[in-house]
């Protein structure tokens, strides 16, 4: 039994000698690309959410409609440096932090602006159809 785990070491010994640097190459190989892959399919994408959710919170504007993270509906009745106060009842109206706000809605006016821009164009469309 002895020599037969002696003789497996030797060739063991043997065999890896001249290749060790490959293996060691291979290894880091295989590592750089196991961080491309994290990188492209982890952390790049994370960094765009983090700065396109840094531009909605800076561009918040009075009348904007918000969803806080906690679920709270409203509209922001006023903005300052760190925090937005959020109308959400006829009376009632609730401070938060910016970094609080999960999601803008545009105002009445931009969605009424978009909505008209888009009609003429379907109008258009429909009595071209139907020449």
């Amino acid at each position: 039994m002895n020599s037969i785990l002696s003789n497996l070491s030797l060739l063991q010994t043997t065999s890896a000698g001249g290749s060790s640097t490959g293996q060691m190459v291979s290894t880091l190989v295989t590592f750089g690309l196991v961080f491309v892959i994290f990188y492209f399919l982890i952390i790049r994408p994370q960094n765009k959410k983090q700065k396109e959710a840094k531009k909605m919170i800076e561009a918040v504007k009075k009348g904007d409609k918000v969803v806080t993270i906690g679920g709270v509906h409203g509209t922001v009745h006023t903005v300052k440096e760190s925090t937005v106060i959020v109308k959400v009842d006829d009376d009632a109206r609730i401070e938060f932090s910016k970094s609080a706000i999960a999601s803008v809605a545009p105002r009445n006016e931009e969605k009424i602006e978009a909505v008209e821009e888009k009609k003429p164009a379907e109008d258009k469309k429909s009595v071209e159809d139907k020449k």
